[in-house]
């Protein structure tokens, strides 16, 4: 499968999207401390979105460096 620019982007839409859904279900989950819906969405989502577009940055020019070399 090639990525183009809507299926990467759906993809790493939907990758946050997990992550951050699951948060949400940790406390139903586990006895811990639950963490306030302000908390995720206004510290773990942005941080989530900024460290994926860096990554996703890193892994694209990687793979025009070993296309190629």
């Amino acid at each position: 499968m090639e990525f183009d620019l809507p299926k990467t982007i759906a993809a790493f839409v939907a990758v946050v999207a997990i992550g951050v859904g699951g948060l949400f279900l940790v406390p139903e989950l586990t006895p811990m401390t639950p963490m306030g819906t302000e908390t995720i969405l206004m510290m773990v989502l942005p941080s989530m979105a900024v460290f994926g577009a860096i990554t996703l940055a890193i892994g694209v020019k990687h793979g025009e460096y070993r296309a190629t070399h």
